[in-house]
């Protein structure tokens, strides 16, 4: 990996799957699940982000997951929501919220059997 001359890595470097990539301007992002304590759905909000943080690894800063109540369970990327489970009319399955993710954190990013499944390209 090229340095600084200082040696601090030279440029914006990012770990894909074994190996760092010096020409991605992926951006790592945070995730932010807000659960609802009242419904019990902690260890389901936990679940979904331990399948983000394995797949993603460095890609995301981090995924926190937020209390709330009122029968809440919404995800953001950034600031942006992707999913609400009002809206939505329930939650997400794990490979269609990795497939949200991916398309905002690291869009070039094969999901493997995930795509397949879903017949993504």
């Amino acid at each position: 990996m090229p340095t600084d001359g200082h040696g601090a890595p030279a440029g914006p470097a990012v770990w894909h799957a074994g190996r760092v990539d010096e020409q991605s301007t992926e951006t790592p992002a945070r995730v932010a699940i807000t659960y609802c304590t009242q419904c019990n759905w902690m260890l389901r909000a936990a679940w979904l982000a331990q399948e983000l943080l394995t797949t993603f690894g460095t890609r995301l800063t981090e995924v926190a997951l937020v209390p709330g109540t009122g029968g809440i369970f919404q995800i953001h990327v950034g600031d942006e929501l992707v999913w609400d489970r009002k809206e939505k009319k329930g939650f997400p399955e794990v490979p269609v919220l990795k497939r949200i993710v991916r398309d905002r954190v690291a869009p070039g990013l094969a999901l493997g059997h995930t795509d397949r499944a879903g017949g993504a390209s």
